[in-house]
């Protein structure tokens, strides 16, 4: 059969409140034209992220009536620990609400702030969270794709790799001492969801390994990325995913996890470490921001639904399904010459707004007015990853550096839509495609300075 159908049955349904255009205009209004502060009942389907809004199984609900919600010690802890060492092979589990505090915690321990020299954090490519994170306790984020990871109609398997030559040349001119750790990112979000190879990874551990710098994963959609693995590079095409995803994370010294991806949970993370220092230091920092290290800010139920969900996303009808069914809204959006980050990644498509809409320049962030476009035609809620996103702002010009590339992510919720919802947003593009040309940039009036997409205010140019 040619047809891949969804691997499961629909048991509990959520009504979606339709709206028109006239309210959405209202809403949009009163949002300040940022998607983020639009109330989600106001949303007809909402792709702003793939962060806590998996649907969860059967076997993850009933898991939640079997939570032990005991302070210390629970028992669901200890399933929660016994199931992610298996996967990953870590010496230390410690538990978070999310992924952005075991970015926090590990940042903390890990950059020292007491010299005279910045710290560096090199990645294939950080995500917001990670480079605020990184950032606010006054270490330099540098971004390190390959040049293919850069041209989003370029067509190739593994376009979210690490440019190592770079790798190799950063840590010569800048030295080890002033890199307390090497990061790469699977799969590569900001840089259209792409997937990593396993030999990148190899090379970048052995580049970390050669010059004594610990090598950590974030991880939140790592088996997205070992199914990549398994479809496009030689010699996994025969392996289990479970069993790359596990050889992906024995490379690794540690890893941040934002288990709200790939964990096909609604709340929860995790810090995996094998540095036995580091984690009675992590632990120590847990219990004064998270939690007791047996919790660490989740509920006993989380821990449960968390456990099982490591084990359903690495079910391959699941992730055949997922990883199809992205692809072909974006094999659809292509058709209608809507431009877009190829191959479709895994959990989203990534629209180039640059290219969609070339008579709006970057200082007018064309993503942000493609966002809005799309939620006033079909009540569709996206994000745009571009200037709004990284844009810089020169502190003493107050110039505004744009972004390498203007991205809109639609990002898909774990076994939440159906085929129908899939083609109702390929007719949503294809009314914004008819009059593309009428859109118009916008000028940000209000911002934060650190994180300033979730809460920034715009008004219409």
């Amino acid at each position: 059969m040619r047809t891949i159908i969804e691997p499961f049955k629909i048991k509990v349904v959520e009504p979606i409140r339709m709206t028109t255009r006239e309210e959405r205009e209202k809403i949009l209004l009163a949002a300040h034209y940022n998607p983020f502060l639009i109330h989600a009942k106001d949303v007809l389907i909402d792709l702003l992220t793939d962060s806590g809004t998996a649907a969860m199984s059967s076997k993850q609900w009933a898991g939640v009536m079997d939570g032990d919600e005991s302070y210390a010690g629970s028992k669901s802890f200890y399933r929660f620990e016994r199931v992610v060492k298996e996967l990953t092979g870590f010496h230390s589990i410690i538990p978070t609400h999310q992924g952005r505090a075991a970015e926090k915690i590990l940042f903390h321990i890990a950059i020292r702030t007491n010299g005279s020299a910045q710290q560096i954090i090199p990645n294939n490519t950080h995500f917001d969270t990670t480079r605020a994170n990184i950032e606010y306790v006054g270490a330099k984020a540098i971004d390190l794709p390959i040049e293919e990871g850069k041209k989003p109609s370029l067509r190739r398997p593994f376009k979210g790799n690490m440019d190592l030559e770079k790798l190799e040349n950063l840590i010569r001119e800048e030295g080890a001492s002033k890199i307390p750790l090497i990061m790469v990112t699977i799969t590569n979000n900001s840089n259209g969801g792409q997937p990593v190879s396993m030999e990148n990874l190899k090379g970048a551990r052995d580049i970390a390994h050669r010059h004594k710098i610990p090598f950590f994963l974030d991880a939140a959609r790592f088996a997205e990325n070992a199914y990549f693995i398994k479809l496009r590079e030689a010699g996994y095409e025969n392996k289990s995913v479970e069993a790359i995803a596990q050889e992906i994370f024995r490379l690794a010294d540690g890893c941040t996890m934002s288990a709200k991806k790939d964990g096909l949970a609604n709340m929860g993370g995790f810090l995996g470490l094998n540095d036995r220092h580091w984690a009675q230091k992590a632990r120590a920092l847990l219990i004064l921001t998270e939690g007791f290290p047996t919790y660490g800010g989740l509920s006993g139920r989380d821990l449960e639904a968390l456990a099982q969900g490591f084990k359903e996303v690495l079910e391959e009808d699941y992730l055949r399904y997922r990883i199809r069914s992205i692809e072909y809204f974006g094999e659809k959006i292509l058709a209608l010459g809507v431009p877009i980050v190829e191959p479709p990644g895994g959990h989203a498509i990534y629209m180039d707004a640059k290219a969609f809409l070339p008579h709006i320049p970057p200082l007018e962030y064309p993503g942000q007015a493609l966002v809005n476009e799309l939620y006033l035609v079909a009540g569709i809620r996206a994000v745009e990853i571009g200037s709004v996103m990284f844009g810089k702002v020169d502190p003493k010009t107050g110039q505004e550096k744009s972004a390498e590339m203007e991205l809109v992510r639609l990002a898909f919720p774990r076994r939440v839509y159906t085929q129908s919802h899939v083609d109702y947003l390929v007719e949503a593009m294809e009314e914004v495609v008819k009059h593309k040309k009428k859109l118009r940039g916008f000028r940000m009036v209000a911002q934060e300075p650190s994180l300033r997409h979730f809460t920034a205010h715009f008004e219409p140019l």
